[in-house]
């Protein structure tokens, strides 16, 4: 929060210790920055990096690989970073990332925005991948959809500033009564109850696309489960999918900046998160673009690979459970495990993947507060390993749960070498210090999601990458109304510091609440930040133009193109 009148000494220690520590924090980015540098000059002075046939520049092809089978392409239920990614290279919506991260001119060539409402002006040339133009009667359709309680939308919060989406999603209004109007086919006029400064960062947001009406009616609730019950605005479209094993891309000919895309096939054939498996890829040229891990930098070393480093800006946690009836509802419980974790060890001793930072705080180091970064201007008080308080705290909660003994808890995570490591150190942790039995269930992705979905789990590894470049993309996930609040945590106080960097329009107000709500968490420990990821990565030396970035859809090849040898 903006700082206090100062109280007594505590407080000045207090603030001048986080000063220190996001110092600190700040020379391990640095330090980390320029060990990649190092790792890329030294892979330079060996050759500059071989060259994979993962590119076909006869036919502009680029064959890539996917972490997992895209669990959900309907945008109006899509909610995970690898349908996102699809989804932003296929559709559009009014507003686009542009090469600087900023909201770009998308389906709108101009728009306006002010406190009680916005209008955008479509552009004449967007089209959908059948010829059709697209109008503002689609985006009306998309967003009604969206809010519908039918749909059970997982992002449909987002759209609670805009008139009546609440009370519709609750079944409280109809949902012809949705603050957003088509005037004629090129004019969209949104009615907003509240200010929103960040709104024109949400119009580049997947769950905000448009959906051809007559298309969707006639795919008989198969939309978006098939490349062909999809319809494409973005530059690409899916031509071929086969689940589980191939995604295949073409170039978008109807797409208004067709000019703009230069590559003709992006070719995902290989559905791997495993890091060696990738890298094997890459070495044996069958795919332009591959993570590295602790165990293959060596190999891109020796292979004098250029070596890419990326700050991912997603953060990584445990959640917990609490609805009725399960143990980590506990605070006292919560706050236990809390304090026998050390964020230190998991990044550096049992992750190892260059690129990553301990999770400290809800709030990542990368995004901005009111001058400069959040987490400078409102330093995150660190939580220290305390065994011997947690083993006391672990008492409280079992006599405030009526036991002697807490009975077998279960850790959902991802199935693969990532989700391997991380469960097996937390089981080992929680039994040696606390002595907690752990389950561990380990499900593939698109599982391990509805499993969240459906509160099957007691602790949960989760992540969150942020869909836009304000704190808000993370402080609303643990609101009383939102979907994707998996653990079905509730404080009033989180609620109320959220509805007013909701409402306010004045930075300062928004992100004195955002640093209460930094404080709440580590307080109630409804999440235990675990790490903020980072990764480097190996990329064909001929593919020019690939975007990463730390909000919205990621990695972006939408602007590549191929160079010749």
């Amino acid at each position: 929060m903006h700082p206090p009148p100062n109280r007594d000494g505590k407080d000045r220690f207090t603030r001048s210790a986080g000063r220190q520590l996001l110092i600190l924090a700040a020379g391990a980015v640095v330090g980390l920055a320029l060990l990649m540098l190092g790792l890329s000059w030294a892979s330079n002075l060996t050759g500059g990096g071989g060259v994979s046939k993962g590119i076909d520049a006869a036919t502009d092809t680029v064959t890539l690989a996917l972490a997992d089978e895209p669990p959900q392409l309907d945008s109006t239920r899509s909610n995970d970073t690898i349908s996102s990614m699809v989804l932003g290279h296929v559709t559009e919506g009014l507003l686009r990332n542009g090469e600087d991260g900023k909201p770009a001119p998308g389906v709108a060539e101009r728009w306006e925005i002010t406190e009680t409402g916005a209008t955008f002006w479509l552009r004449p040339d967007a089209r959908w991948s059948d010829g059709k133009a697209v109008t503002a009667h689609d985006f009306v359709f998309a967003w009604r959809k969206t809010v519908d309680p039918k749909t059970a939308s997982d992002n449909v919060a987002m759209f609670f500033a805009i008139r009546n989406a609440e009370a519709i999603n609750r079944g409280l209004a109809p949902v012809s009564s949705l603050g957003v109007r088509a005037e004629g086919d090129r004019v969209l006029r949104v009615e907003l109850v509240r200010p929103v400064a960040y709104f024109d960062k949400l119009m580049m947001i997947w769950s905000f696309r448009p959906i051809r009406e007559d298309f969707y009616n006639a795919m008989g609730g198969r939309y978006g489960a098939e490349a062909d019950t999809l319809l494409y605005n973005g530059p690409f479209m899916i031509t071929r999918w086969v689940h589980g094993a191939e995604l295949r891309m073409e170039k978008n000919p109807h797409y208004w900046a067709k000019d703009r895309v230069k590559v003709k096939v992006l070719n995902f054939a290989y559905f791997t998160r495993d890091p060696n498996t990738l890298v094997n890829l890459y070495k044996d040229g069958k795919i332009a673009v591959a993570g590295l891990n602790q165990e293959n930098l060596d190999d891109a070393m020796v292979q004098r690979w250029r070596i890419n480093p990326f700050q991912q800006g997603a953060l990584f946690y445990l959640q917990f459970n609490q609805r009725e009836g399960r143990p980590t509802a506990n605070r006292n419980l919560r706050r236990a495990i809390q304090l026998v974790i050390d964020p230190d060890e998991l990044v550096y001793r049992v992750i190892r993947t260059p690129g990553n930072l301990p999770g400290r705080s809800l709030f990542p180091v990368w995004l901005d507060g009111v001058e400069g970064k959040f987490r400078v201007e409102y330093p995150v008080r660190r939580v220290a390993r305390d065994p011997v308080e947690a083993r006391r705290l672990l008492a409280l909660a079992k006599r405030e749960l009526g036991v002697e003994r807490l009975p077998p808890l279960t850790l959902l995570t991802d199935d693969g070498a990532l989700g391997d490591k991380q469960s097996e150190y937390f089981q080992e942790l929680f039994r040696r210090e606390l002595g907690l039995e752990i389950r561990i269930d380990q499900q593939i992705f698109k599982q391990r999601l509805a499993k969240m979905d459906s509160g099957d789990f007691d602790i949960v590894t989760a992540g969150w990458n942020p869909v836009y470049p304000d704190p808000m993309t993370l402080a609303d996930l643990l609101t009383s109304w939102n979907p994707n609040n998996n653990g079905r945590y509730r404080n009033p106080e989180l609620d109320r510091m959220v509805v007013i960097a909701q409402t306010s329009s004045d930075a300062r107000e928004r992100m004195d609440a955002f640093g209460r709500i930094q404080e709440i968490v580590i307080e109630d420990a409804p999440i235990v930040p675990t790490y903020e990821a980072g990764s480097v990565y190996v990329v064909d030396p001929r593919l020019r133009g690939l975007v990463r970035r730390v909000a919205g859809f990621d990695p972006d090849y939408t602007r590549v193109s191929i160079v010749e040898d």
